[in-house]
């Protein structure tokens, strides 16, 4: 690895990477967004899972490395009202897929007063300042790297919107369609599973344009999200799935405002009450409806690379 970064294909794709992490701090800083340092050692999960690497912490027991910013976040709305937070983020994972690293960065925009058809709207404005700046300053880097920008070209509001229901049934239709033994085993799925990398896949060969699926199944997403109205089994979840194959570069939600739910889910997913009663306070001393979401900068980079890993 040390000898491999001189080959011409890394350093065009790290010169990429220079500009994308450019092109997000550009966007945020110029929309309104304060930029805020959240911990990277935490008392607990953000997300829940067991997936945490730990390490002692004095006399006080375990502490984590950060999975996210988003909870800290939260409280920083209420001061600021549009924060990010921009860094490494760590998922004990021992994952072998072309998606999955075990460190990685993260920028996490959190904004107040802000619903999910919002926060479609400033995902989808931001994604393509990304984009199109990278093809703006980086025209020789993705040349020596063979990049064909015919759809990158393309990447311009509004993007596609399909509910998690109607990509479900896509997913069956092109099921349906393949006579590949191997690809239909993969693509099978019912109702309330969250979709894998070949459904991802599968999804975004439809598309042109990266695509907005939405109202994803509350029992495979995080507790904080807010609850589809009328429709408690669904939250106001969005994923933004590349086009081309890659899948998700973007996951977020508008997160729960009500105190007594937001407690209630957190006993139904057996969290620890006493690590997030700061987080519970933010609900319990004035709130506000809230959206945020988080993009992974390696994913990003290899979609707009067009890279295979």
């Amino acid at each position: 690895r040390h000898l491999w970064i001189r080959m011409p294909s890394q350093w065009a794709i790290l010169r990429v990477r220079t500009v994308v992490i450019q092109a997000i701090r550009e966007w945020l800083d110029t929309n309104g967004y304060t930029h805020m340092d959240t911990p990277i050692l935490t008392p607990a999960a953000c997300e829940g899972t067991t997936t945490l690497f730990e390490t002692p912490y004095f006399d006080e027991g375990m502490a984590y490395l950060a999975q996210s910013g988003q909870l800290y976040n939260e409280a920083n709305i209420f001061a600021f009202g549009k924060v990010y937070c921009f860094g490494p983020t760590f998922r004990a994972e021992k994952s072998k897929t072309r998606r999955h690293l075990t460190e990685f960065w993260m920028v996490e925009p959190e904004i107040a007063f802000c619903d999910l058809e919002q926060l479609m709207e400033i995902e989808e404005q931001f994604v393509t300042h990304i984009v199109q700046t990278v093809l703006r300053r980086c025209k020789p880097e993705l040349k020596s790297l063979g990049r064909d920008t015919t759809l990158l070209e393309q990447v311009a509001p509004p993007f596609p919107r399909i509910s998690y229901d109607d990509a479900l049934q896509m997913i069956r239709q092109i099921q349906a369609e393949t006579d590949d033994a191997e690809e239909k085993a993969l693509l099978d799925i019912e109702w309330g599973m969250d979709f894998g990398s070949p459904h991802e896949t599968a999804l975004t060969q439809r598309f042109n344009k990266p695509v907005f699926v939405y109202g994803y199944p509350t029992a495979v997403k995080a507790f904080y999200m807010e609850p589809w109205p009328g429709r408690p089994e669904v939250c106001k979840s969005v994923d933004l799935l590349a086009p081309e194959g890659y899948g998700e570069i973007i996951g977020g939600s508008e997160r729960i405002s009500s105190y007594d739910l937001l407690r209630q889910r957190l006993r139904e997913h057996n969290l620890p009450e006493a690590a997030f009663q700061w987080y519970l306070d933010l609900r319990k001393y004035g709130s506000v409806p809230h959206s945020g979401f988080g993009l992974g900068v390696e994913r990003t980079v290899a979609w707009i690379c067009g890279l295979p890993h």
